[in-house]
Order: structure tokens, then sequence, then C-alpha cells
């Protein structure tokens, strides 16, 4: 590029969305340190990179926690209850979809051990309070998000809690009545359950990602993607990780995706962020 040509005529250069939107990473340290001596609570979103099936980006479980914390923390600030979102964790556990190209592998103590210096850096700044969410579904990374939050608690300075479905903490062992978990708050669903497992890539998070972010979703090849129409047999084989869930579901998604639609995941996405910040709401106020 000639030097005489500035950085925005050059038709390589584009400007973008900010690549931590709606983070502590885009305010002043001032601003931060300002918050949390009001009495800011923290909230930060779980995810992975893996593989998503042919139509959906693998930062999929990235994107949806994200959005979901926006909206909470909207409906928070409703209240009177101020908070700020810390950039979302994404090197987390992929053991579900471990043989897949574009899912990285993190060991479960390096995610743990991670999150610990994080929440005493948080603690540090004057947060007291910080709630966790988890985008990812497989047993192994939320079992280390909850073991994460537990050791970064520490009484006196900050306490952090993983908030979640009753069904979650069912599924990876863990005491819903633990003062580090925190239950979400059922909402009504007037979409009736799929009659077969759909828990990657299919209706539900195909419709969350049209709703949210169209423009890295490959509509293009929905519609070809039929059904997998699995038994609760299949998904536990699936949920073995490697090369069984390969086999079980050797295009990367479970469910169907071509049922998708992006107003039910408007919807979906809003139903959520209630149940999270329902939740809060009420451990803030000692009634949880």
């Amino acid at each position: 590029m000639s030097a005489d040509i500035p950085a925005a005529a050059d038709p390589l250069f584009t400007p973008g969305e900010p690549i931590l939107k709606d983070t502590i990473a885009e305010m002043t340290y001032g601003a931060v340190e300002a918050a949390a001596k009001r009495g800011a609570v923290a909230l930060w979103a779980f995810g992975v990179v893996e593989q998503h099936g042919p139509h959906l980006p693998t930062g999929t479980d990235i994107y949806i926690p994200s959005a979901r914390l926006r909206i909470v923390r909207k409906l928070l600030a409703r209240d009177g209850i101020e908070a700020l979102i810390v950039p979302p964790f994404y090197w987390g556990v992929n053991h579900v979809s471990a043989s897949f190209p574009a899912s990285f592998k993190v060991r479960p103590e390096v995610m743990i051990e991670l999150m610990a210096d994080v929440i005493a850096s948080l603690g540090g700044d004057g947060f007291r309070r910080l709630f966790c969410v988890s985008g990812h579904g497989d047993a192994d990374h939320n079992r280390a998000v909850f073991r994460g939050v537990e050791k970064g608690s520490t009484p006196g300075r900050i306490e952090a809690a993983f908030v979640a479905d009753d069904a979650l903490f069912a599924r990876i062992g863990v005491d819903a009545t633990s003062p580090h978990a925190l239950a979400t708050i059922p909402q009504p669903n007037p979409t009736p359950p799929p009659p077969f497992a759909d828990v990657h890539a299919g209706d539900w998070e195909t419709s969350l990602m049209l709703a949210l972010n169209p423009e890295v979703v490959h509509a293009d090849r929905i519609a070809d993607l039929a059904p997998t129409n699995l038994s609760e047999d299949d998904l536990a084989e699936w949920r073995k990780g490697h090369d069984h869930a390969r086999r079980v579901t050797p295009d990367g998604y479970l469910g169907d995706p071509a049922s998708a639609s992006a107003e039910r995941g408007a919807s979906d996405i809003v139903r959520d962020a209630r149940a999270i910040a329902d939740a809060i709401r009420l451990r803030l106020a000692g009634e949880r």
C-alpha cells in the first residue's frame, strides 16, 4: 500500500463489529472499577469452539450464551441490578466432538485453574458476585465449569455460582442446592418437545443461530439435512464421545435442522434469559 493512501481507502480494510461486544473489554478500567464499587454483579458465558454440522459455525456455543447474557443484563437492569459481562470463555472441554476437526480439546484441569485465576482477579477488582452460564452441553465441560466456580470462590471476597437447569445438574452429578449451583426458574414453553433427541446443531440450536447471527449460518445447506431421528440409546452412545459420536452422527448434527425457524429462536433466547435472570434476582435477594 502506498504511504499516501489512508488505511480506510485500502480495499482490504473493512471495519467490523467489536470482537468482545458488550463486555467489560469495551470499557475503561475506571468504568469497571466504579461499577464494582457500586455493587455490580459479573456475568460470564462458557462455550467452546467445536463442529456444529455442515451449516452452523464452530463458535455456535459461544454466540448463544453470550446473547443470553446480553438479555439477562437488560432484564436485571429493569430491577435496578447492575451487571457487567466478562468476555466469554471458549477454550472449554470437548469430549463428545473430539474426533471432529475444529473441536479444540482442553484438559479439564487447565480450564479449572484458569477459571480460578480469572475469578480471583474479579474478586480483586471488587466484584462480590459472579454468575456463570454454559452454552455447551458436554458433561465433562460442565463439570469443569462447576469445579472452577467452586475453586475460584473465596468466602468474604467473591462468591461464584454456575447457573443451569436442574436436568443439567443431575446429569453431571452436581447437588443443585450447593451454594455454587443456581437452578434456573422454569418458564412457560409453548413449543412441544421433539419426538427424537435434538441436542446438537438440530432444530433448537439452528433456530437460535438463525435469530441471533444469520450471517454466519450456511442457510443454503439446511434444507438438505435430514432429521437424525435418534433414540435415547443412540444419544447415550453419542455421549461416549470421540469415535462413538462420529459413528452415530457422521455429519456432526443430532436433530432436525430443517425444522428450524428464526422466530422460534428469538422466543427461545428470551425465555432462556428470563429463566437465568429470575434465578439471579432470587439469589441476590437471599431467596435461593
